[in-house]
């Protein structure tokens, strides 16, 4: 995997949180069909940039809900 595919990944990861609210990690692989590294490198990307919000998932304590920050 490459920055560039990294990038790329991320912009899908990105278009899938702008359709919706908030989505869960397994969310978002359903809907990117990305693997688990591609989603969290995505993830990373994304964070790093200051895009989006992690948080746990107060009904599964496992799961991690993704949205998008308001810039």
């Amino acid at each position: 995997m490459n920055i560039e595919t990294i990038g790329t990944n991320a912009g899908s990861v990105w278009t899938a949180l702008n359709e919706a609210d908030a989505l869960g990690v397994k969310q978002l692989k359903k809907i990117t069909r990305l693997k688990d590294k591609e989603i969290f490198a995505a993830l990373g990307w994304l964070a790093r940039e200051g895009k989006i919000n992690i948080n746990v998932d107060p009904a599964d304590e496992k799961e991690y809900i993704v949205s998008l920050t308001n810039c």
